[in-house]
Order: C-alpha cells, then structure tokens, then sequence
C-alpha cells in the first residue's frame, strides 16, 4: 500500500528533532499536518492508501522555532522538499538531515 512518512534528525546533536511541524502541500493546498514526536517521527503517515496518488508535492518542514531554541536567530524558517510521486502505489519515506546552516534529504522506502 502506498504512503509517504518522514523522520527528521539533527545531525548536528546526532539526536531525532522533536517539535517540528511538517506540512504536506499538493499545488499550494494543503493535504495534511503533523508535529514530530520525541523519536522525530510523526504518529502516522503523512498520506495513504487512495488519498497518495501520483503527482507534484511539496514537504513543508517548518523548522525555525526548533532551531530558534537555542537563543539565535535561525537561518532556516522553513524547508520546502518538492518531488514528484510516480507509482503512488508503492510507500515513500522523506527523512529530512537538519543542522542549523544545512540539510539533507533522500527518498526511502
């Protein structure tokens, strides 16, 4: 069954980022919302089933108050992952590699 999750690390703590809400936008409306939990994870999928299909999505990490927490102000506010979905019918896993000055991404499974 297809379904997009996400994590998110800060490889700078090497520890999950916790707190971080994560947005998932198809043509700028928005499908679904999560926060990250105490493992950087959120509780369930973003997107499954006949809700995922193919198409243009973004994934919108809202990340500056989580990077804000130490006092400085953030270079990242927010993070927008665009991709595109061919086979929605297979799972897709975004993880997002944070540290204050950069970030990483990949596509899972």
């Amino acid at each position: 069954m297809g379904k997009l999750t996400t994590h998110i690390l800060d490889t700078s703590l090497g520890l999950p980022a916790a707190g971080i809400p994560v947005l998932l936008l198809r043509n700028e409306h928005e499908l679904a919302r999560a926060t990250s939990n105490s493992d950087g994870r959120l509780d369930a999928p973003l997107l499954e089933g006949d809700a995922w299909q193919d198409g243009h999505y973004t994934l919108r990490f809202m990340v500056g108050d989580y990077l804000g927490r130490a006092g400085d102000t953030p270079f990242f506010d927010r993070i927008d992952i665009n991709f595109f979905i061919a086979d929605a019918t297979k799972p897709t896993h975004m993880p997002l590699l944070l540290t204050p000055y950069g970030y990483s991404t990949y596509r899972g499974s």
